[in-house]
């Protein structure tokens, strides 16, 4: 592994500190789902309201109603065409977290992203495998709402995508795997953790996420950190962008622990075909 000079990184993470100190760079639809997200935190809101904020995106309201006419929201098939029913059909948290899910997919589509595609593609893979499981885990032990958990999941990794997203505005990163594994390996966390706190999302979920790689109460899960901590176990086997080491200890419990709720992944699978419906073109 090449020794990468830490001052290669001091443009573009001059850059970034700025903009999470004011108006942070993000592609449109993100924005989007940032207002949809801040409008949905008034518990007085209303309906009418929600459907109104997301009229304005119509990429993240046709991804609704995808999701509002699946088999998962609609086992009776009867077809929705209007935004109101649709979004009443869902519920709010569900709203949020699609909304937000569309946003990081069109974050992964972007153009910018194209030089490390397979890096992306394998982190948001591995996002949508965490957050189905992180929700079905939710649903069965029952102490966390399941959309939360799946929220949680989805954006886990946002460090990651921001900094593609940013990365090729800069050229040292455009053809060199090396010095854009080691930006990603050293800063996603961080940068991932303020743009959270941006987003406003809630302490607790920022918090489950910064500690997602240790055991937490694997005998008794009942808090998300505890959820996203298994979630990201059952899903270790689908990919990462950034694979790391584990030594041997922690991969024997490892195994210990995936093993215990290995029955979940079936379930999962269905969920993540869920969300990849609601994403789908």
């Amino acid at each position: 592994m090449p020794v990468i000079d830490p001052r290669t990184h001091f443009p573009i993470l001059e850059d970034i500190a700025r903009d999470l100190s004011g108006d942070i760079n993000f592609p449109t639809c993100m924005d989007a789902a940032i207002l949809v997200r801040n409008t949905l935190k008034n518990p007085w809101v209303n309906l009418e309201r929600v459907v109104q904020v997301i009229g304005v995106e119509p990429l993240i309201s046709s991804k609704l109603l995808r999701l509002a006419n699946s088999v998962a929201y609609n086992p009776l098939g009867k077809k929705v065409s209007d935004l109101t029913t649709a979004v009443a059909r869902l519920g709010f948290e569900a709203v949020r977290t699609t909304s937000l899910a569309v946003a990081m997919d069109q974050m992964l589509k972007s153009r910018n992203l194209a030089a490390y595609e397979d890096i992306g593609h394998k982190t948001w893979e591995h996002s949508l495998h965490v957050a189905a499981i992180a929700r079905v885990l939710a649903r069965r032990i029952g102490h966390v709402k399941p959309e939360e958990a799946m929220l949680a999941g989805l954006v886990q990794d946002i460090g990651i995508f921001y900094l593609l997203f940013r990365a090729a505005d800069y050229p040292q990163y455009h053809d060199d795997r090396a010095v854009i594994l080691d930006l990603l390996r050293g800063w996603h966390e961080s940068i991932g953790e303020s743009l959270l706190h941006i987003l406003g999302l809630p302490e607790e979920l920022t918090e489950a996420i910064r500690g997602r790689g240790q055991p937490q109460n694997v005998e008794a899960p009942a808090k998300l950190c505890d959820i996203l901590y298994f979630a990201n176990l059952l899903a270790a086997e689908s990919g990462y962008g950034l694979p790391t080491e584990a030594d041997m200890a922690q991969g024997e419990q490892a195994a210990t622990d995936r093993q215990r709720f290995a029955d979940l992944l079936g379930e999962a699978d269905n969920d993540i075909n869920e969300v990849r419906a609601a994403l789908a073109a």
